[in-house]
């Protein structure tokens, strides 16, 4: 199956690398499409845990903690890197 990849928040240096979809077998799940994205990011650049994890417009968690459901053909992996200031 095919899902897309959507990155967004102020640390874009994170997201470099990242692509825009990910090629996942049949009985995927969001655990699976975390691992795949963690050979593509950007060197010495981990995702920070604290990104905030959606799949398909539903908030799942964090990178650090979230629910690992399955995966659709279809579904957009939205990572939203956290923001700080002031």
């Amino acid at each position: 199956m095919k899902i897309r990849l959507s990155f967004m928040g102020r640390s874009y240096l994170h997201g470099r690398g990242l692509p825009d979809e990910l090629e996942l077998p049949d009985t995927a799940h969001l655990d699976d499409a975390l691992e795949r994205l963690a050979q593509h990011g950007a060197e010495g650049q981990p995702l920070p845990p604290s990104c905030l994890v959606a799949v398909s417009g539903k908030h799942l968690g964090t990178l650090a903690a979230h629910e690992n459901r399955p995966l659709s053909e279809g579904d957009e992996l939205l990572l939203i890197a956290p923001v700080a200031g002031g």
